[in-house]
């Protein structure tokens, strides 16, 4: 796996965030040259850390799009939360990473197109070092609240 410095991870965080934010742009947020940029995404793909660019699909009310999504809980060796975040935020399935404090030290929220998908996915993730135990669940249905329900 290729080793990311924090200007290979504010490039992924960003187009994590939009894929389509140009060049230029990411140069300007990360106060460094459009060149550069291009050159450290140029490395990122050939490299296999990014391996392409997508458009997030609601898939409410349509089958035909839908997609598998799990929740994979991961125990740790160590609490070296960082490192293992840092190479989690590298998987592009990977939709949101949550430490807890309960028999797991995190809970990462992955999105596939498929169960093969899945399965390779968590080939990969379960490979980092550092990670000693997963369970994963795949969700089935869920059931979404509105974010001024949860301020009171």
């Amino acid at each position: 796996m290729t080793e990311l410095d924090n200007i290979d991870r504010q490039i992924i965080g960003i187009l994590r965030t939009d894929a389509r934010t140009s060049v230029s742009n990411i140069a300007q947020q990360i106060k460094v040259s459009r060149a550069t940029i291009q050159n450290r995404i140029d490395k990122l793909e050939k490299s296999g850390v990014i391996t392409g660019y997508t458009a997030l699909i609601s898939t409410a009310g349509n089958q035909n799009l839908a997609s598998v999504r799990a929740l994979m809980n991961i125990e740790l060796v160590s609490a070296n939360t960082d490192k293992v975040k840092n190479l989690l935020l590298t998987e592009p399935s990977v939709c949101a990473i949550h430490t807890t404090n309960g028999r797991w030290d995190m809970v990462v929220e992955l999105q596939a197109t498929s169960l093969e998908s899945l399965d390779k996915i968590l080939g990969r993730i379960r490979a980092i070092p550092d990670i000693t135990s997963s369970e994963t669940n795949i969700l089935l249905s869920s059931t979404r609240t509105k974010s001024s329900d949860l301020a009171s």
